[in-house]
């Protein structure tokens, strides 16, 4: 069988990714789960993380977000029998790459797939929909006539959001990145309050969102990244488009929630002086939370259940299914954060 690994040349350089020979899977024991992979997300291989909490290793596995079928159980696993279809995914240290035929798993990593969800859309719906719900759930508390304002909406985790916050009876602004991302926020339904196109750089988004909600401000503010700097000091073209941390500040209402994904977020003493005065907090998305930490294992179980897939509450945003021997341009394309939509390899 083959397998996806991924590996550096050198510390900081550009990622590669080749296929691997490997052996077929031993005997299950203990906890283990034998499952026959149907389809496996890519998601972007988090170098530096790995190397923070010293897992750094010559080959990485790649693609950790899988579909399945059960083939073979061990002797103390009580959740499955052969023939399950499942979910999961796999953990930071996990030495399985998702893309193979056939991997070991411990069972708490996996859940039951609803029969009615295809193969594609449970293994792309999993770490967009888990990192929805601890956003909106967990750390936000998000609840009917909230104000939730997505920042790149059209992402695959953004279009997720939208449809969470509004099934929990939320009003949702988003923003737009580019015209084609526009007119695709504008075809949702049930649509969103308002989209911001901020392609051109000439709306203010502050405004805007002060303007939608009467001058309230925002209860919640999932963002994409932030602008740390001056804009003569970005560099990134990207960068352009992301909104200040001032401007973030500024619309949050009174007890507002900013919940970001900038891994570098400095805050200086006025803006903690301004968050101090709407009683609004800061608290950091990190997409492996739920795997780097036992007590959070069974929130990550609550979470996984695929219902709201099942019953419609969202849809993942995810390009035709790609065969495995794509898999290599897939992953690169990913892990240089071109990729629009969710890509997945179905076997």
């Amino acid at each position: 069988m083959k397998a996806l690994y991924g590996q550096q040349s050198s510390p900081g350089g550009e990622m590669t990714f080749v296929f691997q020979e490997r052996e077929n899977p031993p005997p299950t024991r203990g906890h283990e789960v034998k499952v026959h992979v149907r389809a496996c997300a890519l998601s972007c291989v988090d170098t530096k993380l790995l190397s923070e909490v010293k897992l750094k290793k010559e080959l990485v596995p790649v693609g950790r977000e899988i579909s399945g079928v059960v083939l073979e159980v061990g002797s103390k696993v009580t959740f499955f029998q052969p023939d399950d279809e499942v979910v999961g995914i796999l953990p930071l240290d996990s030495e399985e790459s998702g893309l193979c035929e056939v991997i070991l798993v411990h069972e708490h990593y996996l859940v039951r797939k609803p029969q009615k969800v295809c193969w594609a859309e449970a293994a792309a719906t999993l770490r967009d929909g888990l990192r929805a719900y601890t956003a909106l759930h967990y750390l936000s508390h998000a609840c009917p006539g909230s104000t939730v304002l997505v920042l790149d909406a059209a992402r695959p985790f953004g279009t997720i959001a939208i449809q969470l916050a509004q099934h929990r009876g939320a009003k949702v602004i988003s923003t737009a990145h580019s015209l084609e991302d526009k007119q695709f926020l504008e075809r949702l339904r049930p649509p969103v309050a308002r989209v911001i196109d901020v392609s051109h750089g000439k709306i203010d988004v502050a405004e805007s969102c002060l303007e939608e909600t009467g001058g309230l401000g925002v209860d919640i503010v999932l963002d994409a990244g932030v602008k740390l700097y001056s804009a003569e000091d970005e560099s990134s073209s990207k960068s352009q488009l992301l909104p200040h941390k001032h401007d973030i500040i500024t619309l949050l209402g009174v007890g507002g929630h900013w919940i970001t994904t900038e891994k570098n977020l400095q805050l200086d003493p006025p803006d903690s002086h301004s968050l101090f005065l709407k009683g609004a907090t800061v608290s950091f998305l990190n997409d492996e939370i739920w795997n780097l930490s036992n007590v959070q294992q069974g929130k990550y179980l609550y979470i996984l259940i695929m219902e709201k897939l099942s019953s419609g509450v969202f849809r993942p945003q995810l390009d035709e299914p790609i065969p495995l021997y794509e898999a290599k341009v897939s992953m690169e394309i990913v892990q240089k954060n071109q990729a629009r939509k969710r890509q997945v390899i179905q076997f």
